[in-house]
């Protein structure tokens, strides 16, 4: 698939990390871009955004690409009811988001963006995620022992919240976990 070139993944993501290294390639890590994350052009769909972060934390990489080199970067966002749900700052912010999925079934967007030298290929990928009706206890005992400040949506689907709190899924796992997998090996090859 990449023979003869180095994939470089820019993500402080543990979760991409983990993915990424599922697909049984080799990859090194350099998570350097300029790019600010928290900013979007505006009227813009909420569903685009993705795309649009992860084409700009690789344009914002810290160097020119050599000819030998891929760039992975990613975005991921939830988004319920026209919400647009990134990661919460703080644990107020995390018992909203929350409470506001409780009950209800939302959108998450992940998109890649795969940029060498000579030019850029971008893929994003939706998938559906349905949460039962969550407790004040269950949500107080999530953002205590799992800590979701790093997380879009303030969840973690690989971890208890998912084993306990969502019923149903329509689509890749793996786009709710942050890296449509799938995507990066059709793109690689």
């Amino acid at each position: 698939m990449v023979t003869g070139k180095r994939l470089i993944l820019c993500s402080n993501s543990p979760r991409r990390r983990e993915l990424l290294s599922g697909l049984g390639i080799d990859f090194e890590i350099d998570t350097r871009s300029s790019f600010n994350e928290s900013i979007g052009p505006e009227n813009t769909t909420p569903e685009v955004l993705p795309q649009i972060l992860a084409k700009g934390k690789s344009l914002g990489f810290h160097r020119p690409l050599e000819e030998d080199e891929i760039l992975l970067t990613a975005d991921t966002l939830v988004i319920c009811d026209g919400r647009i749900m990134g990661k919460p700052a703080n644990e107020q912010e995390a018992r909203e988001m929350l409470r506001f999925l409780s009950g209800k079934t939302h959108k998450v967007v992940s998109a890649l963006c795969l940029r060498t030298s000579a030019g850029i290929r971008e893929a994003s990928d939706t998938a559906l995620v349905t949460f039962k009706d969550l407790s004040e206890e269950e949500i107080t005992y999530y953002i205590n022992r799992y800590k979701p400040f790093d997380k879009a949506g303030a969840y973690g689907i690989q971890e208890w919240i998912g084993y306990i709190g969502i019923p149903g899924i329509e689509g890749s796992f793996y786009t709710v976990m942050g890296l449509p997998v799938h995507l990066v090996y059709q793109l690689l090859q």
